[in-house]
């Protein structure tokens, strides 16, 4: 059995302060610390504004920021994996 009874879909991604909102198809609303994603924590504010709502709500990606989450992820709490260089 799924931990997640229906496939949560995207509808919008709204910012304030250092969270990202995602509000779900569902009516759920996910708060997401934007301390979870470097890229999107060190954006201007119209970069963090330039996404698009991709794979019919499935994820969310910025072209500029080379930044993709997927909604999934983030209801499992899972933050940005990438390793930088040091």
């Amino acid at each position: 059995m799924s931990v997640l009874a229906t496939k949560a879909l995207a509808r919008t991604v709204r910012f304030d302060g250092d969270t990202m909102w995602v509000d779900l198809e569902d009516g759920r609303h996910l708060g997401v610390p934007l301390a979870y994603f470097p890229r999107l924590l060190n954006a201007r504010p119209d970069q963090r504004e330039a996404f698009v709502i991709s794979g019919g709500g499935t994820g969310i990606h910025w072209d500029e920021l080379d930044e993709d989450i997927s909604v999934e992820g983030l209801l499992l709490g899972i933050a940005d994996r990438t390793r930088r260089a040091r």
